[in-house]
């Protein structure tokens, strides 16, 4: 059995994008690997956030996890800052991070762009998403494409502490699935769907009500012509609403094309919003049922413990390959 880690920031509505994309992933690999799904709370605070908005997205996207179909007795869920390793860890790496690496890092360039001011956790942020991994020794770790440069730091640095102090870090591999990796967004398909758009029209939140879901299905960016063809090439924005469908309904391409031969956008649009609704209402009323109970404060901590004796511990053993003196 593999370790894995993976996490998501608390920054906004999780949208059908993140569903597809990762927690779908989380939910199968719990059953045959030993999982950690974080909350990444200290990642979400590199950007100014309003502190009543972070606690409560915080519980909101733990929720989800589990309305989504973690399962707690099968994979540790917990919040970041509950494992206080992570942080240390994370400033550990910074010390074996070079500033070329960082200043290299596309989604810095991304985020600081048009700013007169950058804080410098948003620029050193890599190091602790390195140190995330690298706490549990995870060797498999689920990425979009626009997280595979973060993921090569880590490699570079667990293997640049393997050389300075000793073979210890296990280099971990991306986890990519083939298709449905990324989902796109719904107003211009060569950007990613994203929580952080300013345009809501451009996602799906996964607690949209079914009328809006419908709604923005319905408004949703489609290529010239009426062909139901998967072509990201030349036809990328219908093919992003079919990967959708293709996760939803659990159909290949070629049954969508052929379902819908010859009929156009509006009847696939249709039914794409019914199969999107099916979805999301069972997971919206699990996530209620979890927010109203109150269950997930105990997940969080239980999660949190487990998580922390094998952080704990790495951190003990790097420090001392470091030259740290142990508390007595």
């Amino acid at each position: 059995m593999g370790r894995v880690l993976s996490g998501i920031q608390p920054s906004g509505q999780l949208t059908l994008g993140n569903y597809i994309g990762a927690m779908q992933n989380f939910v199968k690999l719990q059953h045959t690997e030993e999982c950690f799904f974080m909350v990444v709370d200290l990642h979400a605070i590199t950007v100014p956030q309003e502190p009543a908005n972070l606690r409560e997205q915080t519980e909101a996207v733990a929720a989800l996890f589990i309305a989504a179909g973690i399962d707690p007795s099968k994979a540790n869920v917990f919040v970041q800052s509950h494992v206080p390793a992570h942080a240390e860890l994370g400033w550990l790496l910074t010390t074996l991070t070079n500033m070329g690496e960082l200043e290299r890092m596309t989604q810095f360039k991304d985020k600081s762009a048009g700013k007169d001011s950058v804080g410098a956790g948003l620029f050193v942020y890599p190091s602790l998403m390195a140190a995330d991994i690298l706490v549990y020794n995870s060797n498999l770790v689920p990425v979009g494409e626009d997280q595979k440069q973060h993921l090569e730091l880590t490699r570079d640095l667990a293997q640049r502490f393997n050389f300075r102090f000793g073979e210890y870090f296990t280099i971990p591999e991306p986890y990519m699935p083939k298709v449905g990796a990324r989902i796109m967004s719904l107003d211009d398909a060569s950007k990613k769907m994203s929580k952080s758009n300013p345009n809501a029209g451009s996602f799906i939140a996964l607690l949209d009500p079914p009328d809006v879901v419908r709604k923005k299905i319905s408004r949703a960016t489609t290529d010239s012509g009426r062909e139901i063809k998967y072509d990201p090439a030349n036809k990328p924005e219908i093919s992003n609403l079919m990967s959708i469908y293709s996760h939803c309904a659990n159909l290949s391409m070629q049954e969508i094309e052929a379902r819908y031969e010859g009929q156009g956008y509006g009847p696939f649009k249709k039914d794409l919003a019914e199969h999107v609704v099916a979805v999301l209402e069972p997971l919206q009323a699990r996530y209620n049922e979890i927010r109203s109970s109150g269950e997930i404060h105990n997940i969080l901590k239980q999660g949190a413990e487990r998580a922390a004796v094998i952080a704990n511990r790495t951190v003990a053993e790097v420090k001392e390959r470091m030259g740290f003196i142990a508390p007595k």
